[in-house]
């Protein structure tokens, strides 16, 4: 399924209030929430606009059953572009933002204070909504590029994303697990369509991208430019997975992108976290919103990977505790005893 980048963008903004209708809407009627995603090419930014708009209810909306949202009675939630997981996981110790996406290692260290948070203050306020989707680590490099393996990536221009992105720390895991560091290549920090750019243009030899397939900037690139995924397989993964077990092999299927094949890579979970200071009606509230018919319709065909976020796999791979609100929800529906 393709989407208009007109489509993505009306998605990701999440609900609107629209002004001038007569509603008599009161400011302590409205509750605003937000939702801390990613960079504007990749997946977390249009999946936070389907949610923001599935449990977002503005007063006035109509009932479910008239086709109106089945969200929380006057909550509007936005999508937020962001640097990433570390970004969001940092928005939300600080209070900047109410929730937000981050894979699920990146926010393991930051609660804990270990792995690559060791040395930093616990974020011990950090409370899981829900397991979303797996996100795979994509390692692209123009298909007459000779990178093969991660291994060929010593002496190359390689983007790493922006330190603050999950796709940074992953990326430097990944190296280390070949023997490399960012010593051994020349680095650069570019987000999604910049480094699909700057690879089209010969500025850099290869990029990585920890997203759930498809994401935008790389069907944008797949139909413009002859690239390859390279493999993230072999004594590599064997290291990752011994060594991290957040991380999975996983294959990135033939299809997700025009002309690539089946390849064989690694991957971790895509969570949505929020802090223990919220209300906990409110994000029991949210908790309900995002799981009921209304809700799965909009996922089912908001994104391509909307449809592999379902209530069954909520709680898959959590590292982070539950917050209180959505604990009680996942009580009530039988998946908490």
């Amino acid at each position: 399924m393709t989407f208009s980048m007109k489509g993505l963008k009306a998605a990701a903004l999440g609900a609107v209030l629209v002004l001038g209708t007569g509603l008599a809407a009161s400011a302590q009627d409205l509750k605003f929430f937000t939702i801390g995603t990613g960079g504007t090419a990749y997946t977390y930014y249009p999946v936070g606009g389907v949610i923001a708009n599935a449990i977002s209810k503005p007063p006035g909306s109509r009932a479910c059953d008239a086709g109106g949202s089945c969200g929380v009675d006057g909550l509007i939630a936005s999508a937020v572009s962001s640097r990433g997981s570390v970004d969001n996981v940092n928005a939300i110790n600080s209070g900047l933002r109410n929730s937000g996406f981050a894979q699920s290692d990146v926010a393991y260290w930051a609660y804990t204070g270990t792995g690559t948070m060791e040395g930093k203050e616990p974020a011990k306020d950090l409370r899981t909504i829900a397991a979303l989707f797996e996100e795979h680590i994509h390692l692209v490099a123009l298909a007459d590029s000779g990178i093969n393996s991660v291994a060929d990536l010593k002496g190359k221009r390689v983007s790493l994303d922006e330190p603050g992105s999950g796709t940074y720390v992953d990326a430097n895991m990944i190296l280390g697990a070949a023997g490399l560091s960012t010593d051994d290549i020349t680095p650069e920090a570019l987000k999604g369509g910049a480094a699909a750019e700057a690879l089209r243009n010969g500025k850099i030899d290869a990029f990585f991208i920890v997203a759930g397939y498809p994401t935008g900037a790389l069907v944008e690139l797949a139909s413009a430019a002859d690239i390859k995924l390279v493999p993230i397989d072999g004594a590599v993964a064997e290291t990752l997975t011994s060594k991290y077990g957040f991380f999975a092999v996983s294959d990135i299927p033939e299809g997700a992108y025009e002309g690539i094949a089946t390849t064989s890579t690694v991957a971790v979970g895509a969570q949505w976290f929020t802090s223990a200071k919220e209300d906990d009606e409110l994000i029991y509230q949210i908790t309900k919103a995002i799981w009921n018919d209304k809700s799965r319709k909009l996922l089912d065909v908001g994104h391509a990977k909307g449809k592999t976020i379902t209530l069954e796999s909520a709680l898959n791979g959590i590292g982070v505790p539950l917050h209180a609100g959505a604990e009680r929800f996942y009580k009530e529906v039988g998946l908490i005893k």
